[in-house]
């Protein structure tokens, strides 16, 4: 397989007004051999993947959020391995120390002045694993890297590197010694990905595919397929991606209903709105399209807006969800034509 290091991303035409065929073309089968790469050692979770790759490409952080043992953390192991770029993996945990991710300036004996010695977090794509478990302190360490690509420790401001993608999880279930993020923190994160238990056949699947591979030594097997270059390429063509005026609008109504919505306490705010539009572009180019459609921004409503609202507490005790809400919305709204 060719090496994406060597190849020149001059080769995919940068879009003018709208992206042409070829560009496209080019990002739709990126997508796909990502698609068959992590499909390698994950049975199922098309979503998982699909909205992972539509993050990347909008140039956005995710949260996925599920219990134990359903590949969260692997699926983001096996993304990270599809690309040519710095990979690297911080375990959240309540001693965890805000120096312990950004880094912190070491005192140089022989030239006698401190030096700046990055964290973990200076890498393309960081895994951050059960980011609810570190304390508030740590937390919001991540709030100047993740909202503006660069850490400030001692005055001095060190940028990251760029592409910068960070993919954090979390259990929903497990409380003890968790910390509940913030709504701030939140709000940094693109999207959020409730990933849930596969279904019987694909547990089936699972089976029968790791029954002589306990260690995954198929790991191995999965090969880089997209470049550094080409991902910054990418993200340039969807920002290409056109969408007209109705569906901007449509965009601003479904979010303006969160705000006025009886059954929540908390509505999502202008960043929501730009985090649609950013993934229904991403969504779009996905598909092979160059132009945006009501379905597109259907389908990525739910993990933009599912961690920015919050319900009342009388609704949350009779059993509904913010993705209710979110779906109720959406059916009541007018759909441009």
């Amino acid at each position: 397989m060719e090496d994406p290091s060597t190849r020149d991303p001059a080769q995919i035409p940068l879009p003018d007004d709208r992206p042409d065929r070829e560009a496209l073309v080019a990002l739709h089968n990126a997508a796909e051999r990502i698609r068959g790469e992590v499909g390698k050692l994950i049975v199922g979770q098309r979503d998982l993947i699909d909205l992972l790759i539509v993050a990347l490409l909008a140039g956005g952080h995710v949260l996925v959020e599920g219990v134990p043992g359903i590949a969260k953390t692997l699926t983001a192991r096996l993304i990270a391995r599809t690309i040519d770029a710095t990979y690297r993996r911080i375990q959240f945990t309540p001693d965890l120390m805000p120096s312990d991710v950004t880094g912190s300036s070491i005192l140089n004996a022989a030239e006698g002045r401190f030096t700046f010695n990055p964290g973990p977090i200076f890498g393309n794509l960081v895994l951050i694993d059960e980011i609810n478990r570190a304390p508030a302190k740590t937390q919001a360490a991540l709030f100047e890297v993740m909202a503006e690509q660069q850490v400030t420790v001692d005055g001095t401001t060190h940028p990251l590197p760029d592409p910068f993608f960070v993919i954090a999880t979390q259990n929903p279930i497990d409380q003890e010694g968790t910390y509940r993020l913030p709504e701030a923190q939140l709000d940094r994160f693109l999207l959020r990905i409730l990933v849930d238990y596969p279904d019987r056949q694909e547990e089936r699947d699972i089976l029968y595919r790791f029954r002589s591979d306990f260690r995954h030594r198929q790991l191995d097997d999965v090969q880089r397929v997209l470049s550094q270059a080409e991902i910054s390429r990418f993200r340039q063509v969807v920002e290409a991606i056109y969408i007209r005026d109705e569906l901007l609008d449509y965009i601003a109504d479904l979010v303006h209903r969160t705000r006025a919505h009886p059954d929540l306490y908390l509505g999502a705010s202008p960043r929501a709105s730009l985090a649609i539009l950013r993934l229904a572009k991403a969504r779009a180019a996905l598909d092979g399209r160059d132009f945006v459609t009501p379905d597109d921004i259907q389908s990525v409503a739910g993990p933009a807006l599912n961690h920015r609202i919050l319900l009342i507490p009388e609704r949350e005790m009779e059993g509904y969800s913010a993705q209710d809400v979110i779906e109720e919305i959406i059916r009541a709204l007018e759909v441009p034509r």
